[in-house]
This record gives structure tokens, sequence and C-alpha cells, in this order.
């Protein structure tokens, strides 16, 4: 006769104290993140502590040619620009054009992504191709390429909407009004972020189990459900990882603005970036211009934090 092997599994009983097992804490993210965390910080501490020491300073342009050290004020600047209304207005319009442009990238690059897994291999394959085409010109060629297509006198676009039949678009100048002048910007980073977004939320999309989505269409579930209650959570971490991403990037928005107005943007075409830009080197006020990249980082610093976080999160659930 086999022996046969009895365990004894004890439970707890009424009143008798549990032990919870307190799970340690996975440092492998931080372990792996160390390298470039490090390599960030030796090349970013230096101009970040010399602006912060700037923006308590008076530095002026007879300072920098007599080589002075320029007197400190304290928080006089910080004050100039919290109590001017030039400066919230700058901020506001930041923030405008960084919700909307980085909601319409977001929503058009799930629509491409989502349209990449319904195409065949070599379709999805040119279309890859093209996009890392995009990706890969530099902002200031591209910059430079919409500033032509919109140009008022030899601008395709205007000629484009000028054969429509009953409208009239010679000469037109998209840039005389804000509203349409922002939507020529927008477009153009949207355009630009595109790319990014379609090839990594694609790359997201080959993670969805086939199982699921099959189940779901057996059950009756119409493309809409499943993409709602199978699809958007599952990618949901991907999702904050690359609208965090457009966020921090839309927000320091410089190079496709001052290229468009010819380095000479219009109070109203200003954001965070060409603000300081024209305070420290259009009218010579270095100090200022620091405060206000200070404060622009302050305010990037949520953004950033919320970023990590989301990324060692993930890393733990991985």
């Amino acid at each position: 006769m086999q022996a046969v092997d009895e365990r004894v599994v004890q439970t707890p009983r009424l009143g008798d104290p549990i032990r919870v097992r307190r799970r340690r804490p996975n440092r492998m993210p931080l372990l792996l993140t160390m390298p470039a965390l490090v390599l960030l910080a030796g090349l970013l501490a230096y101009p970040l502590a010399r602006m912060l020491v700037l923006s308590f300073q008076d530095m002026q342009l007879r300072n920098l040619f007599a080589g002075t050290s320029p007197p400190w004020v304290g928080f006089e600047n910080y004050k100039e620009i919290l109590t001017d209304g030039v400066f919230w207005s700058v901020v506001r319009r930041t923030a405008i054009f960084t919700v909307v442009s980085v909601a319409i990238s977001v929503v058009l690059g799930m629509a491409v992504a989502l349209l990449m897994r319904r195409v065949s291999k070599p379709v999805r394959l040119a279309m890859m191709v093209a996009m890392m085409f995009v990706w890969a010109i530099p902002q200031l060629v591209s910059a430079q390429i919409f500033k032509w297509m919109v140009d008022a006198d030899f601008g395709v676009v205007n000629y484009m909407i000028d054969q429509i039949p009953g409208v009239d678009f010679a000469n037109h100048s998209w840039f005389a009004d804000p509203i349409q002048g922002w939507a020529v910007i927008t477009t153009l980073v949207v355009w630009a972020g595109i790319p990014f977004l379609a090839i990594t939320l694609n790359a997201g999309l080959t993670q969805v189990p086939r199982e699921l989505t099959e189940a779901a269409t057996v059950d009756g579930a119409g493309p809409w459900q499943t993409l709602r209650h199978i699809t958007l959570p599952i990618l949901r971490p991907l999702i904050i990882i690359v609208t965090t991403l457009s966020v921090i990037w839309n927000f320091g928005l410089f190079t496709q603005v001052w290229v468009v107005r010819d380095s000479k943007p219009e109070q109203e075409y200003q954001t965070l970036a060409t603000y300081a830009f024209t305070q420290a080197f259009g009218r010579n006020e270095y100090s200022l211009g620091s405060a206000i990249s200070v404060i622009t980082v302050l305010l990037m610093l949520g953004v950033m934090a919320f970023y990590v976080r989301q990324m060692f999160m993930i890393g733990d659930v991985d």
C-alpha cells in the first residue's frame, strides 16, 4: 500500500493576529533608469543652477561687457513677472495650445494606429516608413516648409483653395488673424507628432489579446464597444505615457512659432519659451528671462513627476 502524503493546512482561529507579509519594493526600475538620470543631471545641473542664480540678480548688458557681477535683487524679478498681465496671457495661451494640440494628436495618432492594424502588411510597412521620414525631418525644416505652403504670395495652400469656385483666397494672410495663425501652427505640431504616437500605439495594439476581441465580437459587441471596453483599458498606461510626453514637448513650443513668424513673434503668438527668449535677448533683460524660464520649469515639474511615476508604476506591474 502506497503511503499517502498528508499535509495539514493551518487556518487562523478567531481572535488570532493575522500576519501580513509586506511586499518588498521593486528597485529594479530605479536601477535601470539611474544611468540616464546621472547623465541628465550632469548635462543640466550647471545650466539650471546658473539660470536659478541669474533669476535673483539684475544682469544687464553692461555687466557682460565689463565682466562685473550683477547686483542681487532677490525676488524682484519674480514679483514683476507674476504681477504682469502679459505674462499670464502668455501662460494661458501656451496652456490652451498644449491642451488642444495634444488632444488632437492623441486622437489622430490612435486612429492611424487602429488603421494600421486593419491594412495589409505591405501597406502597414509603407505607412511606418512614411511616418518615420516625417518624424526624422528637423523642426526647423518642417516649419520652413509650412511657412512656404501658407505664404500669402506664393503659398500652395492659398492657390488650391483659390481654385474652389466662388472662393477668393489670393494673397490671403493666414497670420493676420491669430486664430488662423494658431491653426496653422497647431497643424504643423500635430503633423510632426502623429508619427511617434501612431507607431507607439500600434506597437501597443499588438499586445491586445486577440482572444478578447474575438470573444467580444461573438458576444455581439461592435467595434466601438470593443475599443471602449477592451482595447482602451489595456492601452491606458501607454496612452498616459505618450500623452504626458506630448504635453511636455508641446508646452515648450519654440521653433515652429519662431520660424513661421520670421524670428519676431507678435504678442498674439508668444509662448512661454519665445517670451522668455524675447525678454532675455530681445530686451537684454537676462535675469527677467531667467525668472520666466524658472517658472516654466516649475510649471512642468508636476507633469514630469506624473510621467516618472507612471513609468515606475508600469515597471512594478511588469
